[in-house]
């Protein structure tokens, strides 16, 4: 276990600040801030200490240099049982620093909002992902939190360890920090590759956000989950046992050639990502009817992918057989009445 004294705190989200700095102050744990963390941290009338006065150095460069200091890191990056490293710490007048909270620049959220190069550029955060590669580096004995979703975690863990930490949770902390940290470069990456026109790097990144965890893979001895690029998916479950990874496959195959077909005219049919049956008419009707005659053997449990409304009419086709999941752009309130009456169906 080890005992939090000392604090470093710079978040871009403010969110949930009170609860956590008062289960801090109730450890008596110091804190030390920069920029506009530190304001907010005062004007919620806690104690803390400037990272400048606690480095002796200003911010420089419009705030591009904060934390960037040997204090800095010395402090997270010491071995506590290391006797080379406490005398250099000692010899330096640096002190331990036992808990690391940073989350950073939003730059996925700049991604979003903006074109402009510059001002995604400048949405780039440097002080923040190295104090976190420097805390979950060390986690033997720094605590290093990343998102404000993880602040009930640490409060949890201090009051259940009277202001302590476990060797458990920092590891925990220290992999989800990590994963942060790759997120965090691999957007920036693939926005470089973007912007400077090069689909085929010599290293790609792919990354993404877990939706679900699975029940199981595509057989029951398996392990599987969702992830996507988006932190949900564009779609919604409306009836149903939970979707399984089987039904995840096919639903993203029948999307996939749903969506390339005419609006409002196109009926996909899949079985096990394969399309058995596919239509394009604008009644709708007929549409389905249309792609089920492409092989109606091979329709039974399979996954049906309309691009417009489902209408009561067509509802009722569709329980005539046995389907795994239905998808459409949108349901008439009769439709969903009558698909609801088979239970399993999705």
């Amino acid at each position: 276990m080890k005992k939090i004294k000392k604090a470093l705190i710079s978040v871009s989200d403010k969110k949930n600040l009170n609860s956590l700095l008062s289960t801090l102050s109730k450890y008596k744990i110091k804190l030390i801030s920069s920029g506009g963390t530190y304001k907010k941290i005062k004007k919620l009338k806690f104690k803390c200490v400037e990272v400048s006065k606690f480095t002796g150095s200003p911010e420089i460069l419009d705030g591009r240099v904060k934390t960037l200091h040997p204090k800095i890191y010395a402090g997270i990056l010491n071995k506590r049982k290391d006797k080379f490293h406490q005398k250099q710490l000692a010899k330096n007048n640096f002190e331990n620093i036992d808990l690391v909270i940073v989350n950073f620049y939003p730059f996925e959220k700049t991604l979003s909002d903006t074109k402009n190069h510059i001002k995604i550029i400048e949405n780039i955060d440097v002080g923040g992902p190295t104090m976190v590669r420097a805390a979950a580096k060390n986690y033997n004995d720094v605590t290093v939190i990343t998102s404000s979703n993880q602040y009930d975690e640490l409060i949890k863990e201090l009051n259940s360890n009277n202001g302590f930490t476990s060797l458990t949770f920092r590891q925990k902390m220290s992999e989800e920090a990590f994963s942060e940290t790759a997120y965090y470069d691999a957007l920036i990456s693939n926005y470089f590759n973007k912007f400077s026109n090069n689909p085929f790097p010599k290293k790609k990144i792919f990354f993404s956000n877990l939706i679900e965890k699975l029940r199981y893979g595509e057989n029951p001895h398996q392990e599987s989950a969702i992830y996507s690029k988006t932190k949900k998916l564009n779609i919604k479950q409306i009836h149903g046992k939970k979707l399984s990874y089987n039904n995840y496959n096919d639903i993203f195959s029948a999307l996939m050639v749903s969506k390339s077909l005419p609006k409002n005219t196109g009926t996909v049919i899949v079985k096990h990502t394969n399309p058995c049956g596919v239509s394009i008419h604008k009644n709708h009707q007929r549409s389905y009817k249309l792609a089920l005659a492409c092989d109606p053997i091979s329709a039974f449990g399979g996954i049906v992918s309309c691009n417009f409304k489902i209408n009561k009419s067509l509802a009722l086709d569709l329980n005539k057989i046995f389907l795994e999941v239905v998808i459409a752009n949108d349901f008439e309130k009769e439709a969903l009445k009558i698909l609801k009456k088979k239970k399993n169906l999705r």
